[in-house]
């Protein structure tokens, strides 16, 4: 690279990769950490020669219109890219990379750890002692749910979703069902003491907890909706780390205030970071701001793997984790 190639950097990231990439690039980076608008990213796209988006980066297919995009390459923060219009880039001859491998443990993590904050009403009693309401023990006081031995539904059955049954399955002794949509083999699943079922339908009858593992966007858009939900057990939770379109979040709001499901936990939502008032009002919901990787090993390996591909693609060679 004789020139440093230009590069922006759409939020604050770890101030270990950002070094690196001022190191190898001529990087610009979003000092206010604020959201940039569609008329900030269009004007990105014309002036930089690589932008590096995260998931709070709408990058719709509108953008990608105009003739005088310079951008080659879109180096996403994650796993997830359904904020970008792949086909739109693509047309343009746009590469896209995101972060695959690196953040498997610590979203199961969280998964996990909504299952058993909204399983205990956790979150409920937390509030209660904050406020000064708490009046002592009492036999009937926030009765939960039990979670070892009750069964594990599992939508999405890659990287994460095999790391949620392994921690069900071994910690807290839980049967294990899950769907996807190609086959797993056999022994691979039963290895993570986990069942095959052939559809969506018949996982979400199955399950105590149904956690969902897949990918948002396109087929997969209100995957849950309100007929899926009416498909679960009234007294089963529903907990998502994936994507908050995934998640029909107004049958959602709906199934919880009718008492169709019992609870549910949720890391992600549809239209971030705005959550509908009445999911906020739900004491049998618990709410986290998309906290899925958000550890420092984590958020520093993502950054990496973005470092590594763009490095790659201005050096001649394949970006590592290319997706478009």
């Amino acid at each position: 690279m004789t020139r440093k190639p230009r590069i922006l950097v759409t939020r604050r990231w770890p101030e270990a990769v950002e070094r690196v990439l001022a190191e190898r690039f001529d990087a610009s980076f979003n000092a206010s950490d604020i959201a940039m608008d569609s008329a900030a990213l269009v004007q990105a796209l014309r002036s930089f020669d690589a932008v590096l988006p995260t998931v709070s980066d709408r990058l719709g297919a509108s953008l990608f219109e105009d003739k005088d995009i310079r951008a080659k390459i879109l180096g996403n923060f994650g796993v997830g890219y359904n904020h970008i219009d792949i086909a739109a880039a693509e047309a343009r001859g746009i590469v896209v990379t995101n972060t695959p491998g690196v953040l498997t443990d610590c979203t199961a993590d969280i998964a996990m750890s909504l299952l058993l904050t909204v399983a205990r009403r956790a979150g409920e009693g937390e509030r209660e002692v904050r406020s000064g309401q708490w009046m002592g023990w009492r036999p009937t006081h926030l009765i939960g749910t039990k979670v070892t031995g009750k069964t594990l539904g599992i939508i999405g059955f890659g990287r994460i979703g095999k790391a949620m049954a392994k921690r069900c399955h071994f910690g807290f002794d839980m049967d294990v069902v899950f769907y996807n949509r190609s086959k797993i083999d056999i022994a691979e699943a039963s290895r993570l003491g986990a069942r095959q079922l052939e559809t969506v339908e018949e996982v979400l009858a199955a399950a105590d907890f149904v956690s969902l593992h897949c990918p948002g966007g396109g087929g997969n858009r209100h995957l849950i909706n309100a007929q899926r939900l009416a498909m679960m057990k009234p007294e089963a939770f529903l907990i998502n780390t994936a994507r908050g379109d995934v998640v029909d979040e107004i049958a959602l709001v709906e199934a919880l205030e009718t008492g169709v499901i019992r609870g549910a936990g949720l890391d992600v939502f549809e239209v971030e970071p705005t959550v509908p008032e009445r999911l906020r009002v739900l004491d049998n919901v618990v709410l986290l701001p998309h906290l899925g990787s958000a550890t420092e090993e984590t958020r520093t390996a993502m950054g990496m793997k973005v470092v590594e591909n763009v490095t790659a693609f201005f050096e001649g060679r394949p970006p590592p984790d290319r997706v478009a």
